[in-house]
């Protein structure tokens, strides 16, 4: 927990961030490597949030931060908004878990289908990862095949079947804990090349599905162009494969009726999650009926076939259907995707004119409610406010330069009350405010200063 530099950037955290550090050394105690969840590791150590409301939260030693990290992508509305907080009290003073069927599920599935018509049916899970495992489970029975296709860097969770190929192992070898069996029937393909899509797909009759994330790996890190994603449409339709788009973030955040109706390409098989719930946990897979229906006992019966099973203690959990509901509701009638939007554009270019203002070859760049900071590790001649990324390889883009200049960046940044995901990027809610644009700009500013005085970025 000791630091052992001089640097000023960590001095002053270690300030204004000292109850922060006493949990992180309780938690110490009892967690691996001091946290619940890998983007949560940060160098000294991360904040320890008390609450939250609208864009912003306030940590265990009252620091106020403008949150940017938005519940890892679930709060497209802010933290706390009052009609989603007050649904969730009607539904916990009704009752945490039934063990039956009720009456909020029934509504959140209806939310859901009015926003996306390509859902013809859904079943409810408690996570994103669970909603992608399934979503290859059904791809597989309804085929009668094995293989499944993915685009290297693209996130689909934990599990087993997208371990490998994200962050490391793209030459489709196991990552640690997984079994070769598994990865031996995952075929991994470069984003952005038709001809090898094509080339795979037609050359093997085993495969089932391809999974990807619809606007590129990461939420667009490595952005994909509308064209690429409805010739992979064009080509799995040809050849009788699944698509299947994890919209686990981009689901109403890209559009309300998510990425499928912003590139206008629908998929046989959706994942859900994140906004989906309204910030609680609880994800979904839905698409074509009768792809799902492969989950229903008397439909397989008539086919002569088996089911495929789906338990899950927490699905659809009333608390979860009460508050995805309440969101989604606000979704459909209010401009809250598209306010997000507008504001994401505007900070991006505030953060690139002071990229350029400051000489730093480096832009910041996304899509819809997002933005990524593109650090050009190969020293490429850019101008910030003119950079397109696509065309770019993916692994420059999804490169971040030196992993200790990221943390400390970061730690800037949290000095100056903005709190970025581990990427230095991060998302914008319906919630944010043109000061909160402002405040964050000036503060990106100062904290480039401070790194620079480090010897931490190129001067």
């Amino acid at each position: 927990m000791q630091d052992r530099t001089n640097s000023a950037i960590v001095a002053d955290y270690r300030t204004v961030t000292g109850r922060s550090a006493e949990l992180a050394r309780e938690a110490a105690q009892y967690f691996p490597a001091g946290v619940t969840h890998d983007g949560r590791v940060l160098d000294p150590y991360g904040i320890y949030v008390e609450r939250a409301r609208g864009a912003h939260k306030w940590d265990a030693d009252g620091n106020r931060y403008i949150d940017y990290f938005g519940g890892h992508g679930a709060l497209l509305l802010g933290h706390g908004h009052p009609e989603v907080t007050a649904a969730v009290e009607a539904a916990l003073a009704d009752g945490t878990h039934f063990g039956a069927n009720h009456r909020r599920e029934v509504e959140w599935a209806a939310a859901i289908r009015r926003l996306v018509p390509s859902i013809e049916r859904l079943r409810f899970t408690s996570s994103g990862t669970e909603a992608t495992m399934m979503a290859v489970r059904l791809a597989r029975a309804f085929t009668g095949r094995s293989t499944i296709v993915r685009l290297k860097g693209h996130f689909h969770g934990w599990q087993d079947h997208a371990a490998s190929g994200f962050a490391n192992h793209f030459d489709g070898t196991p990552a640690a804990g997984i079994v070769q069996g598994i990865t031996e029937k995952t075929k991994l393909l470069e984003p952005g090349l038709l001809d090898e899509a094509n080339a795979v797909i037609a050359s093997d009759p085993d495969i089932a599905a391809l999974m990807m994330e619809p606007t590129g790996a990461s939420f667009g890190i490595v952005p994909l162009s509308p064209s690429y994603v409805a010739g992979l449409r064009e080509i799995t339709a040809r050849h009788d494969v699944l698509l299947i788009f994890d919209e686990v973030v981009t689901g109403f955040r890209c559009a309300p009726g998510g990425a499928q109706e912003l590139l206008g390409v629908e998929p046989d098989i959706s994942a859900y999650a994140k906004i989906l719930a309204g910030g609680l946990p609880g994800g979904a897979v839905a698409g074509r009926a009768d792809i799902l229906n492969i989950l229903d006992q008397a439909v397989m019966n008539r086919r002569g076939k088996e089911k495929v099973s789906h338990p899950g203690t927490f699905n659809a959990n009333p608390l979860s259907a009460a508050a995805g509901t309440a969101c989604l509701g606000i979704i459909a009638r209010t401009d809250a995707t598209e306010r997000a939007s507008a504001l994401a554009a505007k900070l991006r270019n505030g953060f690139n004119e002071v990229l350029a203002r400051q000489g730093l070859a480096w832009s910041v760049y996304g899509q819809t409610s997002g933005f990524h900071l593109f650090t050009n590790p190969a020293g490429r001649d850019i101008d910030p406010l003119a950079f397109q990324p696509l065309g770019i390889p993916r692994q420059e883009l999804s490169t971040a330069f030196d992993a200790r200049a990221a943390g400390r960046l970061r730690l800037a940044m949290l000095n100056r009350g903005v709190d970025l995901n581990p990427r230095l990027g991060g998302l914008l809610s319906a919630a944010h405010s043109d000061a909160d644009l402002d405040e964050t700009v000036g503060a990106f500013g100062d904290a480039l200063a401070s790194a620079r005085s480090e010897g931490l970025l190129p001067r």
